[in-house]
């Protein structure tokens, strides 16, 4: 081989090099990307079947199976693969907005392993959580990984690759090249250079060819029929529905970032001390929920959404309370899930009970926004939220419609909650202490935050509730006592010591000392004023 290499001009073997680096790597990537996120959703598939058949042949077996996958779900994620927990989104936007080197914790091969291994075994259980979330994951940590190849990484270098493969992840498991660039754009970076652009257009373009090379040209809910002529109605519809959905999905946020105003403090106890236990009384309620609801309530509710859209199968006006009561019990224990799809099928229900208001609509068409509505409360992403819906179900005869009712959603859910990922977010990062000796108030939140810290990241919020308010006075205390000791130093120097006192380190753009702080305040009370 190196003979053959001496044959070419050097010029011609760095041209090779560079070309390589630019686009090889990406492109390699991507690919591995797109056949991953097809394994995974088979995999789901085949073990939400083997659920479904075990239950099918013993109606008592989720009373048994949910406890104890629920159980060993939480003790392998905490014993073997913390930073798997939740979604997975979150910690891309940690990574992606905090600090870089957080990757090298988040987005490593341990966490694709548990990621893929514990979602499977939570879906066995039944367990109402999705795949699209730990697919963005996956693709980011995949990406992440080719760092290896570069001769001098950076830190810009990893969080291109982290975006690229995040937005192929999404695309792939949706099939929706257009959702998986807003994504990136509004949900994981709030801003998009040139030079990223084409590298996650690169990466999805050749993730979703791979997707599509395997499973076909396929829309995630197929084509829906849609009435040439809209009625006046519709107006009318658009605002009820993204109204009901906004409140419903600000509602589940607010649920679940502030777990500890409506937990009873047994249950609070129990879940920070005993864990395991906790989720099996978790996968016990989803059990229970599940032969309440006939079963439809288990799984991540595709199959609901996909036979009442078209037309197949009915679907119960108790539905989407029951299935989010289910998705609350299997996203408070922390196990790998993600929320996009049971969001979907949740959006499906209210669109189905909105039927009973407006009767001469189509159900398919108050099912489409639905489902665009209360994805978007959820996430408060509206962008992304309309494009993923209109292309899963080919809409495109109702984008002025998806795009007003995913509005409208997100701004009524702001009223309840903040950004659910980014709140999620905050608790992966970690700020550098300030230098003063710490007063008696922040030794205790200290012990408070290692408390949290214990929990899962993603479902520790009735330990940081009691944190934010102990950080709250005590970096008070600190900072009053830092502006003392450095009063006569210059002020930028003093500006440095109070931010450090705070906990926040400078930063750039929108993500400033204040608006963490903000965020921080409005997680821990409850406050939703911000946009």
């Amino acid at each position: 081989m190196p003979g053959l290499l001496s044959h070419f001009p050097d010029r011609s073997l760095r041209r090779a090099s560079r070309l390589w680096h630019e686009y090889g790597i990406i492109w390699l990537g991507a690919i591995v990307v797109g056949l991953i996120a097809v394994f995974y959703a088979r995999l789901i598939d085949y073990g939400f079947s083997l659920f479904t058949a075990a239950r099918d042949a013993y109606f008592w077996a989720p009373l048994v199976i949910s406890p104890a996958v629920g159980a060993a779900s939480v003790w392998l994620t905490r014993r073997f693969f913390s930073g798997a927990e939740g979604s997975g989104i979150p910690q891309v936007i940690a990574m992606l907005h905090d600090d870089a080197k957080l990757g090298r914790t988040l987005l490593t091969p341990r966490i694709i392993v548990g990621k893929i291994g514990i979602s499977f075994l939570a879906i066995l259980g039944g367990f109402t959580i999705g795949r699209e979330g730990p697919t963005v994951q996956v693709g980011a940590a995949l990406m992440y990984q080719l760092r290896r190849f570069y001769k001098h990484p950076n830190a810009a270098l990893e969080r291109q690759l982290t975006l690229a493969g995040a937005a192929a992840g999404l695309s792939a498991a949706f099939n929706t090249p257009l959702a998986g660039i807003v994504f990136a754009i509004e949900e994981l970076t709030r801003s998009f250079e040139q030079r990223a652009s084409g590298v996650v257009i690169t990466a999805i373009i050749f993730a979703g060819i791979v997707a599509l090379g395997i499973n076909g040209n396929y829309t995630y809910f197929g084509t829906i029929q849609i009435r040439p002529d809209f009625p006046k109605v519709l107006i009318l519809a658009v605002i009820v529905i993204a109204i009901v959905t906004g409140i419903a999905g600000g509602g589940f946020c607010w649920l679940i970032i502030n777990s500890a105003r409506w937990l009873p403090e047994p249950v609070r106890k129990l879940r920070l001390e005993r864990p395991v236990v906790f989720g099996a009384a978790c996968g016990l309620l989803i059990a229970v929920i599940g032969l309440i609801a006939g079963g439809s309530s288990f799984g991540s509710g595709y199959a609901e959404a996909h036979g009442v859209l078209d037309g197949r199968q009915s679907m119960s006006l108790a539905y989407p309370f029951l299935k989010m009561a289910s998705m609350i019990g299997s996203y408070l224990p922390g196990i790998p899930g993600g929320i996009f799809a049971p969001s979907l099928a949740i959006g499906a229900g209210f669109g189905n009970l909105m039927h009973e208001v407006f009767a001469s609509l189509s159900i398919p068409m108050l099912i489409a926004l639905g489902m665009v509505g209360y994805l978007a409360a959820v996430t408060q992403a509206p962008i992304t939220a309309f494009v993923i819906v209109m292309e899963m179900i080919n809409g495109h005869a109702l984008v002025i419609s998806l795009m007003a009712t995913s509005l409208i959603a997100s701004r009524v859910s702001k009223l309840f909650a903040p950004p659910f990922y980014e709140s999620l977010s905050q608790r992966y990062g970690r700020v550098p202490a300030a230098v003063v000796t710490p007063s008696p108030q922040a030794e205790k939140a200290d012990r408070v935050a290692e408390v949290s810290e214990g929990t899962p990241a993603e479902d520790s919020s009735d330990a940081n509730a009691h944190a934010n308010e102990a950080n709250a006075n005590a970096h008070a205390n600190e900072a009053n006592a830092n502006a003392d000791t450095h009063a006569n130093e210059p002020n930028a120097a003093a500006n440095r010591s109070d931010a450090s006192a705070n906990g926040a380190t400078p930063t750039t753009g929108d993500s400033n000392a204040t608006d963490k702080g903000d965020r921080d305040q409005g997680q821990g009370k409850g406050q939703s004023s911000k946009d």
